[in-house]
C-alpha cells in the first residue's frame, strides 16, 4: 500500500553465471547480514538485510551518517577505496554481487542495475554533450540492433519531459538547470531498462516544486519499464509519497522495516517516531 504525501526461466551470464530471471514471487535482490566496515574501524553497516521485490518501491530511511549510502553502493561495489565488505552476502537474481570481480560488475552496472545519485553535476563529464553521455550508456548496455544511440538517446530525453530535447542533446552539463540535470540522470539510468534502480537522494538537492516532479516522473518510469527501485533518503516524506515499503536505518543497523503504512502509522521503535515527529 502507497501512503499519500500531507513465468521464470535462466539465461547465461555473459561472465559464465547462470542468473535466474525472478518472478513475482521471488526476490530481485536479496541483502542477507551485510556488514561494512572502513579500515580497522567499528563497521559502518552491521548485519543488514532486506529484500526488494521485482516493480515495488523499497526505501530505506535515516540521517545522514545512518549507513544507508554505504549499503547502496555496497550492492554497486562503489565503496570508496578504504571501505570493504566483510560479511553477509548480495544475491542479485541470484548472482552473487559480493564475489563479482571488477569486471564482472561493469557488466552489471548501468545494465541490469542503475544507479541516480544526489549531485548530477558530479556525475556528468562536464566537458561532453549531454546527448553524447546518455547514447553513451545506450551504447554499452543495448544491442545495436536496437537502434542508433544517438537517436534512442533523444527519444529518452523526450520520455523524461525535456523540452526540445533536440537542443538539449546538444548542451553541455553546466548550461542545465538542476532539475535539467536530474532529468537527463534519468534518462540515462532508464535508457538501458534496468531491472533494479538505486536512487541515492535524488531529489534532495531540489526546490519541492522540482523534487515532486522528478519524483513522479521516476515514479513513471518505474511503471512503464516495472523496475524495482531501492529509494535512499532522509525525507520521510518522501518515503510516504514514492515506497511501498520502507526500512529505517540508525548507526548501521535496520532498527524497523514493514509497509509504508504500517511504520508511518504504527511506528515501533523510538527513532522512527523520532523522525516522523520532526515532519509534524
Amino acid at each position: 500500500m502507497r501512503a499519500s504525501l500531507t513465468a521464470s526461466s535462466t539465461l547465461t551470464w555473459r561472465n559464465g553465471w547462470q542468473r535466474h530471471m525472478s518472478t513475482a514471487s521471488e526476490p530481485l535482490l536479496r541483502v542477507q547480514g551485510l556488514t561494512v566496515a572502513f579500515g580497522q574501524q567499528p563497521p559502518v553497516v552491521r548485519e543488514v538485510s532486506f529484500e526488494v521485490m521485482p516493480g515495488e518501491t523499497v526505501g530505506i530511511v535515516g540521517e545522514s551518517g545512518s549507513g544507508k549510502t554505504m549499503t547502496a553502493l555496497s550492492i554497486m561495489r562503489l565503496l570508496p577505496p578504504s571501505g570493504r565488505i566483510v560479511g553477509g552476502s548480495i544475491l542479485f537474481d541470484t548472482m552473487p554481487l559480493h564475489q563479482f570481480t571488477e569486471a564482472q560488475m561493469r557488466q552489471v552496472r548501468g545494465g541490469d542495475i542503475a544507479m541516480i545519485f544526489q549531485d548530477p553535476f558530479t556525475c556528468l563529464n562536464p566537458v561532453m554533450r549531454v546527448g553524447e553521455q546518455v547514447a553513451e550508456a545506450a551504447r554499452l548496455h543495448r544491442d545495436r540492433a536496437e537502434g542508433d544511440p544517438e537517436a534512442l538517446a533523444v527519444q529518452m530525453l523526450r520520455a523524461v519531459h525535456l523540452p526540445d530535447p533536440e537542443r538539449i542533446a546538444r548542451r553541455y552539463p553546466h548550461e542545465l538547470s538542476g532539475g535539467q540535470r536530474q532529468r537527463v540522470m534519468i534518462a540515462m539510468a532508464f535508457i538501458c531498462h534496468p531491472r533494479l534502480l538505486i536512487a541515492d537522494e535524488p531529489s534532495t538537492a531540489l526546490d519541492v516544486t522540482v523534487q515532486l516532479q522528478i519524483l513522479h516522473l521516476m515514479r513513471e518510469m518505474q511503471q512503464q519499464q516495472g523496475t524495482a527501485v531501492l529509494l535512499i533518503t532522509h525525507d520521510i516524506g518522501v518515503v510516504a509519497y514514492t515506497c511501498d515499503r520502507v526500512l529505517v536505518m540508525h548507526r548501521g543497523e535496520i532498527v524497523e522495516a514493514g509497509t509504508v503504512y504500517e511504520v508511518l502509522e504504527r511506528p515501533g521503535h523510538p527513532y522512527t517516531r523520532q523522525l516522523l515527529e520532526a515532519v509534524r
